[in-house]
């Protein structure tokens, strides 16, 4: 009687914590309904070029934080609202900041994050430049007599005129 107890006891335990597991499962689905295809898309995408400013480097559309979730719920609203893309983005970065944006705008602030991977190619590729024409004019300079002397007798060898 004492195994059957255990065992009825051990199938309610998996029970509730099979249904604890769906329950938080199916409260993190979001449903959304669009009448256009096209709108629905344009959620999509927007969703996921936006960074959620709390999680670390991760989309809104990805992140389950709740600041995560009033945001995509933002941006659907303003996509019902008939909003541009740039509306929402423009919306978004006022509200949060530059941070939401995966790429930054090219703007004054951030030309030098923009230039910066151009210049240092520029700036790498004539430090190579450079170096090559060092180093060839240093292997095309001949021996003087006391550097020919002083190789001759390294290599034991007698100088032949």
């Amino acid at each position: 009687m004492a195994s059957v107890n255990r065992v009825l006891l051990l199938a309610l335990l998996s029970l509730i914590v099979v249904l604890a597991v769906v329950t938080a499962q199916a409260e993190s689905i979001e449903i959304r309904h669009f009448d256009n295809p096209v709108t629905e898309q344009r959620y999509q995408s927007l969703t996921a070029s936006l960074r959620c400013p709390k999680c670390q480097n991760q989309a809104i559309d990805d992140s389950d934080s709740p600041i995560a979730g009033d945001m995509r719920d933002r941006v659907y609203l303003l996509l019902q609202d008939g909003r541009s893309d740039r509306e929402v983005l423009d919306y978004m970065v006022e509200r949060f900041g530059d941070y939401v944006l995966y790429n930054p705008r090219l703007e004054g602030r951030t030309m030098l994050l923009w230039g910066m991977p151009a210049l240092l190619v520029v700036v790498g590729g004539l430090f190579v430049i450079l170096l090559v024409r060092s180093r060839r004019k240093a292997s095309v300079r001949a021996l003087s007599d006391e550097e020919r002397a002083r190789l001759d007798a390294l290599t034991n060898r007698e100088r032949t005129p």
